[in-house]
């Protein structure tokens, strides 16, 4: 998932942007550009990626039996 096709490229992903405030950052190619835009000299770094939160797993199905060894 970390390096998937299907991420769609934006500057706030990019290796030449360095974030500025939540909305700009600023290109080392271009200058200051929307977080949300993107250009051709566009490089994905993994390490700017938040990946989305896990769901905590859901035991309420679980009896106190189910987890006791005989």
């Amino acid at each position: 998932m970390l390096f998937s096709k299907d991420i769609q490229p934006v500057c706030g992903l990019c290796v030449h942007a360095t974030p500025i405030d939540e909305e700009t950052v600023l290109c080392h190619k271009k200058g200051p550009m929307p977080i949300t835009d993107c250009c051709r000299k566009y490089k994905y770094d993994p390490c700017k990626r938040i990946p989305p939160c896990v769901k905590a797993p859901d035991f309420s199905k679980y009896k106190d039996e189910d987890f006791k060894l005989d």
